[in-house]
């Protein structure tokens, strides 16, 4: 090429791209009225989810993720227990903008979740911000997706699924459905009416507690079942049902992220309402023993039934902690599967000779590392699955026998000494499945998002 005709080709090439460098980003014009709207759809956001128990980091990131999808950066976000601040201040601005919400109250809803999460992918994908926020506010107010005769008797399996998994009859299982639906409508009038939680919780577990107590009552009829009712096993499947709407999980999650006022009201909200069922067991016992129903400590744990009622009974109280979370098909399904997969690693550490503590670590831990490289493909957050499978290892049976013993020790020290130690020994259960499912769920993030990452590039190429 002659010199001449380099410099006109150079020249052409100042005006008329080459086509070979990067298309220019069209970058949204924000204004204020344009970043409130964004800032009050990611806030929105981020209440919903933090109402129906997702923990504040997840909170935190989708807030982030959802102003940063229309050029809101940077945003700062302070999550607390009852409350969400979200602010944004751009440098050449004057003031920052800055919106608050109040939470009120927690109401667990997997469907809500589910679309909320669907949403944010779809707006991280370039949905407009009209039809997010046209769709955030349909999400929000939707109902809840079952009644409350489905909810009640969901409740009432789950007590059934504790009752199968200690072998228990006909009869047991009967009387475990029975005893846990009356707790179950006793704390739905007490919601109606706007009574707190924590005397619900009471009211709930005095009404199972003199039930059982009552139940050996019907050996007089003569029947070979009720001749082998254990009341414990009733009192335990209601303690399971009581304590399947606390947010253990959750609350361990927020205090290793950072995240100290969001810890610390989950955890004494966790602490109060545990208190209030201990304390409806205790008021139970006393008025069973004035009535002469009293009944006695066992000297031993409450032995479990076959494998195979085992598994049966985890799948039955997955199945029911899914349904009254107002979860859909495929959240129950895979709820059911990570329950299994929990009660699996559980047997398989027991067997082995270690602790139940560190059976129910690793149970929650297996159960909650496969439940969050399947929650990015549900578009839910993973605590929303990980609580139906770690609940089988809940130990109500414990809780209750060192009450019982407690309450029946009078001036007898070493009752005294073993029932606060099965007590202990319940409470270190509980901080195993706590950390056992938290750390299922941070080794699991890398590896999603590395999953993730793939099947993105794959689909690119694909395109």
């Amino acid at each position: 090429m002659t010199p001449s005709r380099r410099l006109i080709s150079s020249l052409r090439g100042l005006v008329q791209p080459t086509g070979d460098g990067a298309l220019t980003e069209a970058l949204p014009i924000i204004d204020d009225a344009f970043a409130v709207r964004v800032l009050d759809l990611a806030i929105r956001i981020g209440e919903t989810m933090l109402v129906a128990g997702a923990p504040a980091s997840e909170v935190t990131l989708t807030v982030v993720r959802v102003a940063g999808a229309y050029g809101l950066r940077p945003v700062n976000v302070d999550v607390t227990y009852n409350a969400i601040t979200v602010a944004h201040h751009r440098s050449d601005a004057d003031r920052p903008l800055t919106l608050l919400r109040v939470v009120r109250g927690a109401v667990p809803d997997h469907t809500k979740l589910q679309r909320i999460q669907a949403l944010v992918a779809d707006i991280a994908a370039g949905a407009s911000l009209d039809d997010a926020v046209a769709r955030a506010r349909v999400i929000r107010r939707m109902p809840f997706r079952y009644g409350p005769l489905v909810i009640v008797a969901a409740q009432a399996l789950l007590a059934v699924g504790v009752a199968v998994m200690f072998g228990g009859n006909w009869l047991v299982l009967l009387l475990s459905f029975v005893a846990a639906a009356l707790a179950a409508v006793t704390q739905f009038a007490l919601a109606k009416a706007s009574v707190p939680y924590f005397f619900s919780q009471i009211a709930g577990a005095f009404v199972l507690t003199l039930f059982a107590a009552a139940a050996p009552l019907l050996a007089a009829t003569g029947w070979d079942a009720a001749a082998s009712v254990r009341p414990s096993v009733i009192v335990a499947a209601g303690i399971v049902l009581m304590l399947a709407g606390l947010t253990v999980v959750g609350a361990a999650q927020d205090a290793i992220d950072g995240f100290a006022l969001t810890a610390v009201g989950r955890i004494l909200e966790l602490t109060t309402n545990t208190l209030g069922v201990v304390v409806g067991i205790l008021a139970g016992l006393e008025v069973a023993r004035v009535f002469g129903l009293g009944m006695d400590p066992p000297s031993d744990a409450l032995p479990l039934g076959p494998v195979a009622a085992q598994f049966a009974g985890a799948a039955l109280i997955a199945l029911a902690v899914a349904v009254f979370n107002g979860a859909g098909l495929r959240i129950v399904v895979v709820s059911i599967v990570l329950s299994l997969i929990g009660w699996l690693g559980y047997l398989g550490v027991v067997a082995a000779g270690f602790d139940p503590a560190a059976g129910a670590a690793v149970g929650a831990f297996a159960a909650s590392l496969v439940g969050i490289l399947l929650a990015f493909r549900l578009h839910v957050p993973s605590v929303a699955i990980t609580t139906a499978a770690i609940l089988p290892m809940v130990p109500g049976a414990a809780v209750f026998r060192g009450l019982l013993t407690v309450v029946e020790a009078g001036d007898d020290t070493s009752l005294l000494l073993a029932g606060a130690a099965t007590l202990a020994g319940a409470g270190t259960i509980g901080a195993a499945l706590a950390v056992g499912a938290s750390l299922g769920i941070y080794l699991g993030q890398p590896v999603r998002a590395s999953l993730d990452s793939v099947l993105r590039s794959r689909a690119r190429l694909r395109g």
